[in-house]
């Protein structure tokens, strides 16, 4: 089976396995998704991540992230560029998230970052999804 858009896949196992309250999820592994691991944890929505294989396939195991209350770290996961409808923005145009409470991750040409890294570096490029 190939997937046509394997970030929204992504995003949608992880959008499962805090509704069942899982610690943890694997994800087949790729390089952007790995950068959307590590983005995700340096903002604190994930308490770790690790690279690993499982037979024969590469996969990311995300260890996901509650509160004292049981209540996830992640209320909301939005994919927002899809291959049917690409979303590009100008460094001008980066939306903020929830008035900066939420982030937003874009490919740059200067690699995966934040919506906030990336008006400080002064780059746009495709908006992947938002996170709060």
């Amino acid at each position: 089976m190939r997937l046509t858009d394997p970030v929204a896949d992504m995003l949608t196992r992880v959008r499962n396995a805090l509704q069942a309250r899982h610690q943890k999820v694997d994800i087949p592994a790729s390089r952007l998704k790995l950068e959307i691991a590590r983005i995700l944890k340096e903002e604190g929505y994930i308490s770790n991540f690790k690279p690993t294989e499982e037979e024969g396939h590469k996969v990311i195991r995300l260890y996901l992230k509650y509160g004292a209350n049981n209540e996830a770290a992640i209320s909301k996961v939005e994919r927002v560029s899809r291959p049917g409808c690409r979303v590009y923005v100008r460094r001008t145009e980066i939306p903020r998230v929830l008035g900066g409470m939420g982030i937003n991750i874009l490919t740059t040409p200067r690699g995966v970052m934040t919506g906030r890294q990336a008006r400080k570096e002064g780059v746009g490029g495709e908006l992947l999804c938002e996170i709060y």
